[in-house]
C-alpha cells in the first residue's frame, strides 16, 4: 500500500498534466492557451510594463540586452509560480528552488524524495534529489540563532539556508568562531558549510523628513530633508537645535551623524552628515507615515497650502502667510523666514515643510500648539542648500544628482536659483521665474514654469 506522501504526489501528478493541458504551467504554453485561459504569472504581475529604468538598470548590472533583461522577469515570475505549486505539491519533502541561467530558464527544485522527481519534471524543472529538508535546514538555522543571542556573534556574522548545497552555511572570518557557533547550536556538521569571507554587514537605516534625532543623547528634534554633499549623505535642519560637532542618533537611538555646520540665531539652519549605516531617501513622512515624495524645492507662493512633518506631532497642513520674515526670540533675530498657520510644538524644531512635491523649508519656531492652533515659521530650503552647499535628495539612488543632457551654458544641476537670476542653455538666455534648487529634468527648456527665455 503507497505511502500518504506517494498518494499526495501521485495526485499532484495529475493536476499537474491538468495544469499542463489547461495552458497554466507557465510562459512554454504562453501563444497555445486558449482565448479564455487564466494569465500566466508573468501576465498576473504584469512584467511587461516594467519601467525603462528598471530594465536598463538590469542590463547594466547583469550584462543583458533589452530582450533577455524581459525574458528574465517573465521567467522570474512563472518559476516562482511554478516553485510554489511544487511546494505545496512535495510537503515535508520539499528543499527548496532556485533559477538559474541569464535569463533565469531554468528552474531547480530540490526534494528528499526520489519518489517527486516524475513531478518536478512535469512541470518542467529539473529534480534534484538531496539529504536534508527546507525545514531540516531551517530548523537549524534557527537554533544557529538562538545560539548567538546573549555572545558576541559578531566573528561569524552571516547565516543562511543555502538551497542550492543544501546546507547551512556560515560566512566568517573566523571560521574558528564558526565552528564554536555551530557546536553551541547542536548543529552536526553534515548539514552546515563553513564558508571563509570578509564581509562585516551593519545595520542600514533610511532617512525621512520629520523623523526625530537625539542631540548628544539628550534634546529631540525632528529631520527637514534629507540631503547628499558629493557622496556624503545627510539632512538638513534648523541650527538652533545644535552646533556644530554635536553628535546625533536617530529615533531609534542608533548613533548616526554629527553636526557640519550650524547658523543660530541670524538665520536658523544647519546639516548633519551621516555615518554609512543611514541612507538619505527621497521622503518626508506623511499623514500615516507613509511616505511623500520630495521632487524638487520650487518656493511656494503665499497663500499657497503647506504642509509640516514633525516627530511630536506629525503631519499638520496649514498655508503660507508671508516670506521673508524677521522674528526676534529670546536668543536672538532670525531673518529671511517664512511665516505659516500650521501648528507645531517642542520637538518638531528642524522638520520638514512641503507644498505637494515641493521641499519648502525647516521648522524654525513658533507659538501655539496644535491642539488650540498657533503661528510658526520656518527656514527656506533653498538658502540653507545654497549655504551649505548640498543638494537635495529627490531620486532614491545614493549619489548626487545625475548628469542632465548636454546643452552648454552656464545653467547647472545642483544649482539654487532666485527668481530673477539668469542663465544660458543651448545657446538661449533664461530667466528664472520661481526660486528652486536644479536637477536634471529641469532644464530651463523643459520647464517653462520655472524659466522663461529672453
Amino acid at each position: 500500500m503507497p505511502h500518504r506522501h506517494t498518494r499526495a504526489v501521485g495526485a499532484a501528478v495529475a493536476a499537474t498534466a491538468a495544469l499542463l493541458v489547461a495552458g497554466l504551467s507557465g510562459s512554454a504554453s504562453a501563444g497555445t492557451a486558449p482565448a479564455d485561459a487564466a494569465p500566466t504569472a508573468a501576465e498576473s504581475l504584469r512584467t511587461d510594463t516594467t519601467p525603462t529604468a528598471l530594465l536598463r538598470a538590469m542590463e547594466r548590472d547583469l550584462g543583458l540586452d533589452r530582450r533577455q533583461a524581459e525574458r528574465r522577469l517573465a521567467n522570474e515570475a512563472d518559476a516562482g509560480a511554478a516553485a510554489g505549486r511544487l511546494r505545496a505539491a512535495l510537503g515535508a519533502a520539499f528543499a527548496g528552488a532556485w533559477v538559474r541561467g541569464a535569463e533565469s530558464g531554468t528552474l531547480t527544485v530540490a526534494t528528499t524524495d526520489a519518489a517527486d522527481v516524475a513531478v518536478i519534471e512535469a512541470e518542467g524543472a529539473v529534480a534534484k534529489v538531496v539529504r536534508h529538508s527546507l525545514a531540516d535546514l531551517d530548523a537549524a538555522t534557527s537554533r544557529l540563532d538562538r545560539a548567538a543571542t546573549g555572545r558576541d556573534a559578531t566573528a561569524a556574522p552571516v547565516r543562511y539556508v543555502d538551497v542550492r548545497t543544501n546546507t547551512v552555511t556560515v560566512r566568517t572570518p573566523h571560521p574558528s568562531a564558526a565552528r564554536a557557533l555551530l557546536d553551541a547550536a547542536g548543529v552536526r556538521a553534515g548539514l552546515a558549510r563553513v564558508e571563509k569571507s570578509a564581509e562585516n554587514p551593519r545595520p542600514l537605516y533610511d532617512l525621512r523628513g520629520g523623523e526625530a534625532y537625539y542631540i548628544n543623547n539628550s534634546g529631540r528634534c525632528s529631520i527637514g530633508f534629507p540631503v547628499t554633499k558629493g557622496t556624503q549623505q545627510g539632512y538638513a535642519t534648523a541650527g538652533h537645535c545644535g552646533r556644530a560637532g554635536a553628535s546625533t542618533s536617530g529615533a531609534n537611538r542608533v548613533a548616526q551623524g554629527t553636526f557640519q555646520g550650524s547658523t543660530f540665531p541670524g538665520r536658523d539652519m544647519a546639516w548633519v552628515a551621516t555615518n554609512s549605516q543611514w541612507t538619505a531617501t527621497p521622503y518626508v513622512s506623511g499623514a500615516g507615515g507613509q511616505n511623500v515624495q520630495v521632487a524638487g524645492s520650487t518656493q511656494a507662493p503665499v497663500g499657497a497650502s503647506v504642509c509640516r512633518s514633525g516627530s511630536t506631532t506629525g503631519w499638520h497642513c496649514g498655508t503660507v502667510q508671508q516670506h521673508n520674515t524677521s522674528v526676534t526670540y529670546p536668543e536672538g533675530t532670525i531673518t529671511g523666514v517664512t511665516r505659516t498657520t500650521v501648528c507645531a510644538e517642542p520637538g518638531d524644531s528642524g522638520g520638514s515643510y512641503i507644498s505637494g512635491s515641493q521641499a519648502q523649508g525647516v521648522t524654525s519656531g513658533g507659538s501655539g500648539d496644535c491642539r488650540s492652533g498657533g503661528t510658526t515659521y520656518f527656514q527656506p530650503i533653498n538658502p540653507l542648500l545654497q549655504n551649505y552647499g548640498l543638494t537635495l535628495k529627490t531620486t532614491g539612488d545614493g549619489g548626487g544628482p545625475e548628469e542632465p543632457p548636454p546643452g552648454g551654458g552656464t545653467w547647472a544641476a545642483g544649482t539654487v536659483y532666485q527668481p530673477g537670476d539668469t542663465v544660458t542653455y543651448g545657446g538661449a538666455t533664461y530667466r528664472c521665474l520661481q526660486g528652486h534648487q536644479a536637477q536634471p529634468g529641469w532644464e530651463p527648456s523643459n520647464v517653462p514654469a520655472l524659466w522663461q527665455r529672453v
